[in-house]
């Protein structure tokens, strides 16, 4: 890859990160797409303000063989928009080839759901007797009580946390701050981790980290996805159900089946845009027509 597209590339994520506020991971995922681009036009020989449409089409047509699924593809696309976008309205260019590449289809993925029942063998999961075991007890009662991301869970400090008004407060996309219900059970457990399982995990060290690492540091998503697995393997879950959002998901869909209104979801969610809130509602769809198949004497 050529250095002045290297360094476009850079400006661009700069200003992206400016005006739009984007999630580091998704900065970070640009970075690698527009760089695999750069790197495919310098071997083309050419470069980010001489590319034209076709350039761009055989890119991803290079990428789609390869084994890129519709979701990659889509998303690949989205940081070339983005890219070439900002180019054309710094005057960096004279055109917008992108504007001609249309969008791969993507097919509606209903969340994974798990039922009552399933989350509550999950949640039972973990030996509270162990301080690790009940730190992850504490957080998997927080993540089905409050419906964070996983993310915003591990994210959180000491400060964000009234357990007097049983409220957290989280820092969602784009910085958006909302207040969240802990709900009894889940005050419950952080009282009890507070007092028998912190106090282990941070051998007297000033952290204020709510739910920190074994290395008292703040955990990342993926170790905190491997204690989910971990647990949902004890609990006899099947591995196709699960993803790191998982209780996420089930916090929506059990709502909505119990007649939450879809607005307060999406307030709970922190979805900006009621339309990502409505997935959920086909979930909710599905399980009442399997429960109609199930008892209807006519179905």
């Amino acid at each position: 890859m050529q250095q002045q597209d290297n360094a476009l590339i850079e400006q661009f994520l700069d200003a992206l990160w400016l005006e739009r506020n984007l999630a580091e991971n998704t900065l970070a995922s640009y970075r690698l797409d527009l760089q695999a681009l750069g790197t495919w036009l310098g071997q083309q020989n050419t470069a980010l303000l001489q590319a034209q449409a076709l350039d761009l089409q055989a890119f991803l047509a290079e990428r789609v063989e390869g084994g890129y699924k519709a979701t990659s593809s889509a998303r690949l696309l989205s940081a070339m928009r983005r890219l070439f976008q900002y180019l054309y309205r710094e005057k960096l260019r004279a055109d917008d080839p992108t504007a001609q590449l249309a969008s791969p289809k993507l097919p509606q993925r209903l969340p994974k759901d798990l039922s009552e029942a399933q989350v509550d063998a999950l949640l039972q999961a973990p030996c509270v007797d162990q301080p690790l075991e009940l730190r992850d007890k504490a957080m998997l009662e927080v993540l089905y009580a409050t419906g964070l991301r996983v993310s915003e869970l591990v994210g959180l400090s000491i400060s964000d946390v009234s357990l007097r008004q049983g409220v957290v407060r989280v820092i969602g996309k784009g910085n958006k701050e909302r207040l969240v219900p802990l709900g009894e059970e889940a005050v419950y457990w952080i009282e009890n981790y507070l007092e028998h399982g912190r106090p282990w995990l941070v051998n007297g060290q000033t952290l204020d980290v709510l739910f920190p690492s074994t290395r008292c540091q703040q955990m990342t998503r993926q170790t905190f996805w491997h204690r989910i697995k971990h647990y949902a393997i004890l609990a006899g879950i099947d591995s196709e159900r699960l993803s790191p959002h998982v209780l996420r998901h089930a916090f929506a869909t059990h709502l909505l089946n119990h007649g939450a209104d879809l607005r307060v979801v999406q307030m709970l969610l922190g979805h900006s845009d009621l339309s990502t809130t409505q997935i959920y509602t086909h979930v909710a769809t599905e399980r009442l027509k399997q429960l109609h198949q199930q008892h209807h004497p006519r179905a």
